[in-house]
């Protein structure tokens, strides 16, 4: 029998998979089989024929477990489910059985075992089972990540501790992520403080970082679904500012910043000429990452080939400038087994940022 550490959430975007990630990571240092399920899959996604929840995928992928995938991915929610469930064609108990069928088995062939919730501690309820509900029938002791700040921490931890509490569920720990760097101290002082008539640890998780939080070329490039023109490795690469190209040539050039994405109409031809030789120059490459051109207007010949000829990473986009800012700038980056620069920075800073066998011994 595994030691089963139920990974919940305050909500979405609150660093769980980063958060799982590492401790898969951390786990594997000190016992010899570590397994991973998500119990509940919102995010559909297809690997080698199966289709399973994309996080699952992920860990499945970075820690070599793909032959576990089935097990890790019991149940993953297709549209309509939730109507299927409550006409009657979709069975509670057997989503009941299939979840925890797959846990008990993993639970049996590993040493530790982590279970990841989807989003709040109540999603799943249609279904008969929320993330509370699976953590009590696995035998879980429950690590809640929450977000960075204050007030909206303490107070999104409460409604979620009280269905943990209903369910009678041991919370562990709370794990603060996306911390603010220069109020880290502060903050987990005043949070130990805000629960201390509460039976569970704070702990400090990740500080809020632009390279954890920011998107990737590629990922931009699936959110749009487009294809992305540039090497492997400048398709890992982070993005950490967006500009319309609106202005001169000139302004749009002094104005970009570190590792900026420009959206350009395909009617600028100065500005694309421009932005392919700045490319080319060593001093931009640190600001420049690359250029998406918006709508289906044709680029003169030329300046397709002043394009090719630098090796700017370029993007082509069916849409208006406008619904590609906002299609970018919406989405939240998740991280994906592609991203290796992104999963060893997350392995390092969990080595520098989490006390697994302090962690590990709230289980006891």
């Amino acid at each position: 029998m595994a030691r089963k550490l139920f990974i919940a959430a305050t909500g979405q975007n609150s660093g769980k998979t980063t958060t799982s990630l590492s401790l898969m990571h951390m786990a594997r240092k000190k016992y010899g089989r570590v397994g991973f399920i998500k119990p509940i899959g919102p995010k559909p996604a297809e690997h080698n024929g199966i289709v399973a929840d994309k996080d699952a995928i992920l860990i499945a992928r970075v820690f070599g477990l793909e032959d576990d995938l089935r097990l890790m991915s019991p149940f993953v929610l297709q549209p309509g489910d939730t109507r299927r469930v409550l006409d009657g064609e979709l069975s509670r108990d057997q989503i009941s059985q299939r979840m925890f069928d797959a846990i008990a088995e993993l639970d049996a062939k590993n040493d530790f075992l982590i279970i990841e919730g989807a989003g709040h501690s109540g999603v799943g309820s249609l279904l008969g089972c929320c993330n509370a509900k699976v953590a009590r029938e696995a035998g879980a002791s429950v690590l809640l990540v929450t977000g960075g700040g204050l007030g909206n921490v303490v107070d999104a931890a409460h409604m979620n501790l009280a269905l943990f509490e209903k369910q009678q569920v041991p919370v562990k720990a709370a794990l603060v992520n996306k911390i603010e760097p220069t109020k880290r101290e502060r903050t987990l002082r005043y949070l130990q403080m805000a629960f201390a008539d509460h039976p569970f640890d704070v702990i400090g998780g990740f500080n809020y970082q632009p390279i954890l939080a920011n998107p990737t070329l590629r990922r931009i490039s699936k959110v749009l679904d487009i294809e992305l023109n540039c090497a492997e490795d400048e398709a890992q690469r982070i993005i950490h500012n967006i500009q319309i190209g609106a202005a001169s040539a000139q302004r749009v050039a002094s104005l970009l910043k570190e590792s900026t994405l420009v959206i350009v109409n395909s009617s600028r031809d100065e500005l694309l000429v421009t932005l392919s030789n700045l490319y080319q120059i060593e001093e931009y490459r640190d600001r420049l990452a690359g250029v998406i051109i918006p709508g289906v207007g044709p680029i003169s010949r030329i300046t397709q080939q002043i394009i090719d000829s630098s090796g700017i990473p370029i993007m082509r986009a069916g849409l208006t400038s406008t619904a590609v800012f906002e299609l970018i700038t919406d989405d939240v980056s998740k991280l994906v087994a592609e991203d290796t620069h992104k999963i060893e920075l997350v392995k390092q800073l969990a080595e520098n940022r989490f006390d697994f066998n302090a962690i590990d011994a709230l289980l006891d």
